[in-house]
């Protein structure tokens, strides 16, 4: 039986990015994204009407500031009151699950694809893809990156500048590279 790339990649298996089927969904997405960024702030709204279409799903008062990318859109789940900063990139190759009432500064930096770790895969396009969730009423300070496959727990604090590439207890604070637990509360 074939599987199409956009198929493993949403298994969680191996898949190559090089894909036609996947170059025409990150096509939408950069349209959606473009329109987003190059609306007036009152004509846009809290969102852009072509990407709010293409996100799994946005919760009332959810707000994008712009600018925005994300890869894909479909895989992007933002609740309520969600509020992303300027300048937020999300590469959602998975699902990334933004918490109710969660808040992300300027810069934050999501990525759910890793590339394979041998040059010959990496040429392929090889990568693989793991969701990211993030919890109620997380503030993650500006430029902090969290890397594929991890989840933040509820009312954590995740400080500027920050590289997360573990899970983050709940109401727990995270400094640094690679992010540390320094108090919880």
């Amino acid at each position: 039986m074939t599987t199409s790339e956009r198929m493993r990649m949403a298994a969680g298996e191996w898949y190559t990015c090089i894909d036609p089927e996947l170059e025409t969904l990150r096509v939408a997405a950069r349209d959606a994204v473009f329109e987003h960024n190059s609306l007036p702030p009152r004509q846009r709204g809290d969102i852009g009407p072509a990407l709010r279409a293409l996100l799994g799903g946005a919760g009332e008062g959810a707000r994008i500031e712009a600018p925005f990318h994300c890869a894909y859109g479909f895989n992007l789940f933002l609740g309520d009151g969600v509020f992303l900063n300027a300048g937020c990139t999300i590469l959602d190759t998975a699902t990334v699950r933004i918490g109710k009432g969660t808040l992300l500064g300027p810069n934050v930096q999501i990525y759910c694809a890793e590339h394979h770790r041998e040059a010959a895969g990496r040429r392929a396009g090889l990568e693989i893809a793991k969701p990211v969730t993030i919890s109620d009423n997380v503030w993650i300070g500006g430029s902090a990156v969290i890397l594929a496959g991890v989840g933040i727990g509820e009312g954590a604090i995740v400080g500027a500048g920050a590289v997360v590439t573990r899970d983050v207890p709940a109401n727990a604070t995270v400094v640094g590279n690679p992010a540390r637990v320094t108090g919880k509360r």
